[in-house]
Parts: structure tokens; C-alpha cells; sequence
């Protein structure tokens, strides 16, 4: 017999694996398949495939917020031209400190800030554009939401992300812009050094661009050294326009991030991909081991990944050998408002507390992350609408995920059934498995979640795979005892964590 405290560690029999070894020896995110590999063999590399150190970091952190605000809130566009004036963005009063306190208190752990849109517009004193803030209305030029952002997050406590648009619309348009203007690639150094700005951060890099590539990766730097600490950057895939034959040097992206912050994960690329739509719909079983042709470690371009099933014991063994085996988390993305940007209060439609914490469950607990965007006003604060749907969000979560029923029951182990049983019965409608995927990788892939009734054991839940956290939902039972059953499992299940939970309708 056991006894569980609040998210204790369960731990079932382990499994010893022999092909841990990762590719490069970095980590163990990226494992080769070999042409002669068996079912099994797959199998068991699939399960060897671990999160790195800032993938669980990243996972860790389940919901964060996303800030998309620039010219585009003036002028009710969702994508800019870049040919806006500067003097368009005049926010009234960008209060970051109530945008942090929203977001905290709805138990969001990270923000990310479109620093740069696809409109090329810089939220930041950069050394290398006079198209941003700098030549704004807005502080007599002066201000600076990215310093102001950073400050209130080391406030209230959340870690910062940071959007920069590989797009830019305004070094296309402009007449002396830098991209795809056919530069040629030369030796240079990065940062670039300005007279009278110098930096405090001394590390150089000696990289082979065009123009372009320079003058992305000399903001890159001015942001990761000047602003953090940075712990995502966001890159993202969409492309307005484009000119020039124009191509990205992300092995000099890749380089400079990984020096500079290293714990830092990159959206859109290695670290972290796209959920594939932008409305909040998750995958009915979201394995986080996924097919690569090619090594991910070294690959420049990272395409959309939109089909339904990704990382089942079928989609796996379909793939023809070799190939490699990814841990790839997903960040599910959408907006609290009809739009990624503020348009006005009298049209706009902001979702109810009902629907984001319907998002919330099936992400968080779906093995993703949940990335949700509340834009600012043109006054520069969150909308009271907004902040009232993320205040009863946080209050939902608390109220309904602040008590684990199972804190005091004891269970019992038999095979690959877990029975636990509470002191007394109780109402739940919501059951929380978690496997160690750091340590053992993802293993589950079906299982029964039963209660006992007064007729024996009755199902009330039918699962697929479970990752780093999975939220059974079901119709509200009343009972003492739980038992869980696993049906198939990939290796030896390992679970770090049970929780039983009930949530109010």
C-alpha cells in the first residue's frame, strides 16, 4: 500500500531502454531510426525521445499570453503594409504593469511581445531603424515598450518572450530597404557597432550575410542582451509578401540564440511547433514524438505540421525508414479577441471565461502548451472585457485544479492497474494523469479510468495517450475508489502523478 500527497510521485515499474543516446550528444530530443530498424525497435527509440532541459521548462509553463500591438491597433488592420507612419501608434497609456497583473492572476507564466509585426514597426529603441517607436508620437519618440514590458514582468513574476517578424513588409516597400535587395554575402560582424550606443554585452559573432540576415540578427542581439532575460523567441512562418529570393540565415539565428540564451526556446523551429490552426483546437491524441526526414538539430526550415495525428504507434510505423525521431512540443495558439489585434470594443467579440477554459483543459491537459493572445487597447491597456474573461478564468482554475481529492486516499498497484481509494466518497468530474517525460519519455497510449458504483467498477473515461499532463473530463460521479487501467502502453508505464478534481459547471 501507498499513500499520495498532492502530485506525489506514483512511479510503476521502470523500463530500461538501451537507445538513449541522443543525436550530437546534446540531449535526447533527436534520435535517428535506421532503415533496418524493427517495429519494435522504433518503438522503443520513440520512447527514449525526451524533452531537453528548456523543452520542460517550456512545458512546464502550460499558459502564457501573447501581445500583439503596434500600428495595426490604430488602424483596425490585421496585417500592415509597411508603409503606416510612425506617427499612427499614440497609445494614450501603455500600463504594462496591468497587462502582468491580468495575466497573473489568470495563472498565465510567460508573455510574448510582437516586438516586430510583418509591418516592420519596432516596439524597442533599436539602433539599426528609425521605422518604430522611436519616430512616434508616443513619449516624444522616447518610449519603449519592450524596457517597460520587461520591468513589469521581473515584477510580477513572469518570464518574458520575444515576437520578431522574419517578415517586414516596411524594408520590402521602402526604396532603400534591406530586403531581398540583392546584397551580396560578405564577412561581418554582429552586433554592428553605432556610434554613441555602444553595448555592455562585449560576445561578437563573425557570420557570412547579405543585408538582411545582418540587420535581423543585429536586433536579435540588441533584444536578447538588452532586454532579458528572453526565454522564447518567436518565429514566426507567415509571409505577407516576398521579394527578392530573399532566404533566412537561421543557422546564424540559431547560433546567436543558443549563445546568448541558451535556455531560451525557439518557436517555430526545433524547440517548439505550431499547434497548425490559430482557433484553439487541439488534436484528439497529441504525442509530442514526431517524424523528421531530416535531422532537426540541423534543418533551416521547419514547414507546418497539420495533420490530425502525428505521433500514434501508426503514424510512427508508417514512416518510411530511416528518418528521425523529434520531441517537438506544440503550442496551441489563439486570440481572446475576434483578430490578433484590437479593433474597437463596440464590434470586436472577446471570448467568454467559458470558452478559454474549455481551451485551457484540453491544451493543459491535452500535452500542450496554451498560448492565448490579449491585445491592448489604443489607450495601451488590456480591455475591460478582456481582463473580466482572464480574472474568471484564473478564478476557475484555482477553484477547480487548487485541490487534488486524491491528497489523502491510499492505493494499490497490480500490473498495469492502479487502484486508489479515498477516506470518504466525493464528487469529481475531472482525473489527472502525468507521466515523468523528462526521465522516461511518453509511454501511455490507452487506458480506462473506472469508479466504483454500487454495481462493482464502472468505465467513465476511455483515453489514448497521456504525456506530461492529460485531464480526463466526464459526467460528475460520486465515489470512494478509483482504479486505473492501462491497456497499451509503449514500454513499462511510468506515471509521475494522479489527481482527481472537481470543476463547477
Amino acid at each position: 500500500m501507498w499513500k499520495i500527497k498532492l502530485f506525489a510521485a506514483l512511479m510503476l515499474a521502470a523500463l530500461t531502454v538501451s537507445c538513449h543516446a541522443g543525436i550530437d550528444g546534446a540531449d535526447n530530443s533527436v534520435t535517428y531510426v535506421e532503415a533496418t530498424d524493427s517495429d519494435e525497435t522504433v518503438i522503443a527509440k520513440a520512447v527514449a525521445t525526451r524533452p531537453s532541459q528548456r523543452q520542460m521548462t517550456a512545458m512546464d509553463r502550460e499558459f502564457i499570453a501573447f501581445v500583439h500591438f503596434g500600428p495595426n491597433t490604430f488602424t483596425g488592420r490585421e496585417w500592415g503594409t509597411g508603409k503606416e507612419d510612425p506617427s499612427v501608434f499614440n497609445p494614450g497609456n501603455v500600463d504594462t504593469d496591468q497587462w502582468c497583473r491580468v495575466m497573473k492572476d489568470a495563472g498565465m507564466k510567460m508573455v510574448i511581445l510582437t516586438v516586430k509585426h510583418h509591418d516592420g514597426f519596432v516596439l524597442w529603441q533599436s539602433r539599426y531603424t528609425s521605422h518604430g517607436i522611436m519616430s512616434s508620437p508616443f513619449m516624444d519618440g522616447k518610449g519603449d515598450v519592450l524596457r517597460s514590458l520587461s520591468e513589469s514582468c521581473r515584477k510580477y513574476g513572469l518570464d518574458l518572450g520575444i515576437y520578431l517578424s522574419p517578415a517586414d513588409l516596411y524594408q520590402m516597400e521602402s526604396p532603400d530597404g534591406l530586403y531581398g535587395n540583392g546584397s551580396a554575402k560578405t564577412m561581418r560582424t554582429i552586433p554592428r557597432e553605432v556610434e554613441g550606443r555602444p553595448f555592455a554585452n562585449h560576445t561578437r559573432f563573425s557570420f557570412e550575410l547579405d543585408d538582411y540576415n545582418e540587420y535581423y540578427l543585429n536586433q536579435l542581439f540588441e533584444i536578447l542582451t538588452e532586454y532579458g532575460p528572453i526565454k522564447e523567441v518567436w518565429l514566426d512562418g507567415a509571409h505577407p509578401a516576398r521579394k527578392g529570393d530573399q532566404r533566412y540565415n537561421y543557422t546564424a539565428w540559431r547560433e546567436l540564440i543558443r549563445t546568448l540564451v541558451p535556455d531560451a526556446v525557439v518557436f517555430g523551429r526545433e524547440d517548439i511547433r505550431w499547434c497548425g490552426n490559430e482557433s484553439g483546437d487541439t488534436r484528439a491524441q497529441e504525442w509530442n514524438v514526431i517524424a523528421y526526414a531530416q535531422n532537426p538539430n540541423q534543418m533551416t526550415e521547419f514547414h507546418d505540421i497539420t495533420d490530425p495525428d502525428l505521433g500514434s504507434r501508426t503514424a510512427l510505423l508508417s514512416v518510411q525508414r530511416p528518418f528521425y525521431l523529434h520531441y517537438q512540443p506544440t503550442e496551441t495558439d489563439t486570440s481572446i479577441r475576434d483578430g490578433w489585434f484590437y479593433r474597437n470594443d463596440d464590434e470586436q467579440y472577446v471570448r467568454s471565461a467559458d470558452e478559454v477554459f474549455d481551451i485551457w483543459e484540453r491544451t493543459v491537459g491535452g500535452n500542450a502548451i496554451f498560448i492565448l493572445n490579449v491585445p491592448p487597447t489604443t489607450e495601451g491597456i488590456l480591455g475591460e472585457r478582456d481582463a473580466a474573461t482572464l480574472a474568471e478564468v484564473g478564478r476557475r482554475i484555482r477553484a477547480s485544479y487548487g485541490e487534488n481529492l486524491l491528497s489523502d486516499a491510499s492505493g494499490s498497484i497490480n500490473g498495469s492497474e492502479v487502484v486508489v481509494k479515498l477516506p470518504k466518497a466525493v464528487e469529481v468530474n475531472r482525473f489527472e494523469i502525468r507521466e515523468p517525460v523528462f526521465k522516461t519519455g511518453e509511454r501511455i497510449e490507452e487506458f480506462v479510468i473506472e469508479a466504483m458504483s454500487d454495481d462493482g467498477w464502472m468505465p467513465i473515461y476511455h483515453g489514448y495517450n497521456v504525456g506530461r499532463r492529460h485531464i480526463a473530463r466526464f459526467d460528475t460521479v460520486r465515489t470512494d475508489s478509483f482504479r486505473l487501467r492501462v491497456l497499451q502502453s509503449r514500454a513499462k508505464p511510468e506515471i509521475s502523478a494522479l489527481g482527481a478534481y472537481f470543476v463547477a459547471n
